[in-house]
């Protein structure tokens, strides 16, 4: 789920050179160890941090704030009496940890997502000082690497096999230099119009084109009211966009990404996110937030009226003997914003668990399937021995995950219900292609969540989880919301940890000015370290320590970050 970024760096600034000081030398060097010296132009106070056994220093200074405060990232009283962590009687090496310079996690690695609109279109890299100071706090922080939509509708806008790939040549090299690894999401989907959406990119505008003369090329429910998120799953493998199938339009994209960035791949990219449906997860848009279409915690409702999805429910029903049942789905499903006892279709009782009920779900879901199947397979070709893991993002439906029938999950495409495992079907699909499954809501707790809307996210996470381990195949996670507090920090830690087998890897949302705020900022890098050290790390190390190990990594990124927060606050 995306999160409002329209605010979120637009004020931020920093800058590209970073100073490494050793005794008396000193040197410019970009791909400086996290040990380093950051000066900024304008510099009036300084104090200096004493490093190790080597007596190595940081030096470093706020920036002033004309009429103003820093109070962020620690900063309140640093322009006078600057609280200085004692770290003169640790070893270099541990301090090295501590700053992101130290050897592979034991526990799970943490990635941070960026803001969708990194890169403007037409190419560039927006704030671009900006994004070099905040990228280096994050590595300076532990954070193995950063997550990033590569958008189809701005690559690929005006026409069919020309790629733009300026701003992204600049991100992927800026996140090289400063040694964070990439996890690149090929974002086949618009932005705008899913929870939290505040900008907007569209598909590319040839692809816009033939929806215009093809309107059924968009997904469609009951009502006629079509959904340009995402090219409907019922045309993939048609040649309907001048002359190419949607799916081989997708494989294109993800071969001209491989040639741009083959320096790249394997080293500093090491993860392909492939986009499989709106807001890049594997689904239908049967919860569509624009124009107030759908609210939460409404049912949602299928989406398989263009004609060709209608086209091969018909053949699917003659198939099954059952010809009026190729006439669209369930009449008697109620709207979006229904609840399950509110309609006949999905109440307890309902027409889910009958025999047509069956027929339906199961045509459905396996559509998804398939497509899911035809893209996976797509991008495991593609990225055929390059080193680079490929994943899947699931969408956390976790609301009426409590009654029989599941029926927000069931609108998704996911035909899980009380008495049937929806997501090992999901699982099985994707160990058969060695990919990972990226899973949201790692952060909710059941009791958080409105008990009328019958929330579990928690299960829903342990089922999942099952799921992956009895397929095989690695779990990741994501936080579905915006969160900074201990609570969903300690929650993502205990789904990270497993039951007995731990995530591949973490992805925390999102990149911004709301993250370097002082209390959110120790507390996040207080979490990414206990992420790091795994799952014994609470009781091998006393809190009192942990809070010690984080503060060192919150002043050690303050020469990082104390220009970004310093522009927010005078903006």
């Amino acid at each position: 789920m995306a999160f409002s970024l329209a605010h979120q760096v637009g004020t931020l600034r920093g800058t590209p050179m970073v100073m490494v000081e050793t005794g008396s030398a000193a040197r410019a060097d970009p791909h400086s160890a996290p040990v380093s010296v950051w000066k900024p132009q304008a510099v009036d106070r300084r104090f200096r941090i004493q490093i190790g056994a080597g007596q190595a220093e940081i030096e470093t200074a706020p920036a002033a704030c004309p009429g103003g405060s820093t109070a962020l990232l620690g900063l309140s009283a640093v322009c006078d009496s600057p609280v200085v962590p004692e770290v003169a009687q640790l070893p270099e090496a541990e301090v090295r940890e501590h700053l992101g310079g130290g050897g592979a996690v034991k526990g799970v690695p943490v990635f941070v997502m960026m803001p969708l609109d990194t890169v403007r279109p037409g190419g560039g890299l927006n704030r671009r000082k900006a994004m070099n100071a905040s990228l280096m706090a994050l590595k300076n922080a532990g954070v193995e690497g950063v997550m990033v939509d590569v958008w189809w509708g701005m690559v690929e806008k005006e026409r069919p096999g020309e790629y733009d790939w300026r701003g992204y040549d600049e991100f992927m090299e800026m996140a090289s230099r400063i040694g964070l690894k990439v996890q690149a999401v090929m974002s086949f989907h618009q932005c705008g119009g899913n929870v939290g959406d505040s900008v907007t990119i569209p598909l590319p505008d040839w692809v816009l084109e033939e929806m215009e003369k093809d309107p059924d090329l968009a997904y469609t429910d009951q009502w006629g009211r079509r959904n340009p998120e995402y090219l409907s799953l019922g045309c993939d493998a048609l040649p309907v966009l001048k002359g190419r199938s949607p799916v081989q339009c997708y494989a294109d994209f993800m071969r001209a990404f491989r040639h741009r960035f083959s320096h790249l791949i394997g080293s500093t990219i090491i993860e392909i996110q492939v986009g499989m449906g709106p807001a890049g997860e594997l689904r239908y848009p049967s919860y569509p937030e624009s124009d107030g279409t759908w609210k939460f915690p409404g049912i949602g409702a299928f989406q398989c009226y263009d004609k060709y999805m209608l086209n091969n429910l018909k053949t699917a029903a003659e198939a099954a003997g059952k010809t009026e049942w190729g006439h669209g789905g369930p009449s008697d499903a109620g709207g979006y914003n229904n609840w399950p006892e509110d309609t006949a279709f999905f109440r307890h009782d309902g027409g889910w668990n009958g025999a047509y009920g069956e027929f339906f779900l199961s045509w459905y879901s396996q559509m998804l399937l398939d497509h899911g199947e035809r893209i996976v397979s797509s991008a495991t070709s593609v990225f055929d021995s390059t080193g680079v893991k490929i994943s899947v993002k699931v969408a956390g439906i976790h609301w009426h995950y409590a009654t029989r029938s599941h029926a927000p999950e069931l609108t998704a495409g996911y035909y899980n219900t009380r008495y049937r495992d929806g997501y090992l079907p999901i699982a099985r699909m994707l160990g058969r292609h060695g990919a990972v499954f990226n899973f949201t809501c790692v952060e909710m707790r059941d009791g958080e969540q409105p008990g009328e809307a019958a929330c579990q996210p928690e299960e829903l996470v342990r089922q999942v989880a099952a799921a992956a381990r009895e397929a095989g195949v690695e779990l990741a996670g994501e936080n579905a919301l915006p969160r900074y507090d201990e609570t969903a920090h300690e929650q993502i830690v205990k789904a990270a940890a497993g039951d007995s087998e731990k995530m591949a890897a973490f992805t925390y949302l999102r990149m911004g000015p709301d993250l370097f705020q002082q209390d959110n900022w120790r507390r996040f890098v207080a979490f990414v370290k206990t992420m790091a050290e795994g799952r014994g790390g609470s009781a091998d190390h006393c809190r009192e320590m942990v809070e010690r190990e984080a503060q060192l990594s919150v002043h050690a990124t303050v020469p990082l970050g104390q220009e970004a927060a310093a522009a927010l606050t005078c903006a």
